[in-house]
């Protein structure tokens, strides 16, 4: 099965530089999804909570452009802009994931940018 790549409109749009997604190999690959808004572009909420949200939401998206979803998420990449955002991202993370969550890696954001304090990257089976 040749790889495919996943875009919908109904999820935050990547730079030119990578996909939101590619299906392969019986796998969905997520990009590390930003919390923008599909429609405008612009990050959406101030605080930890709101744009861990969006992050998830916009996954839901692309995840169910692929055929997939949130409960086939088998690892997740979580990297933060700030270490001390873990516990109101984990609080918002386990209200998407209350029982048998995906495996969890994280990270700090290697660049500065401005207003951002989340990224999620996921697999999910297809």
């Amino acid at each position: 099965m040749p790889r495919q790549i996943i875009f919908t409109s109904r999820a935050a749009k990547p730079p030119a530089s990578y996909s939101q997604a590619v299906k392969a190999a019986g796998l969905v690959f997520v990009s590390g999804t930003s919390p923008a808004d599909p429609q405008t572009g612009a990050l959406v909420g101030s605080t930890i909570q709101e744009q861990t949200r969006q992050c998830l939401t916009n996954i839901q998206a692309i995840l169910e452009e692929a055929g997939s979803s949130l409960d086939k998420i088998v690892s997740a990449t979580v990297v933060l802009a700030e270490e001390e955002d873990f516990a109101g991202m984990n609080e918002e993370w386990l209200r998407w994931f209350p029982s048998n969550p995906p495996a969890r890696q994280g990270a700090k954001l290697p660049v500065r940018i401005p207003g951002l304090k989340v990224s999620i990257a996921a697999v999910a089976e297809a």
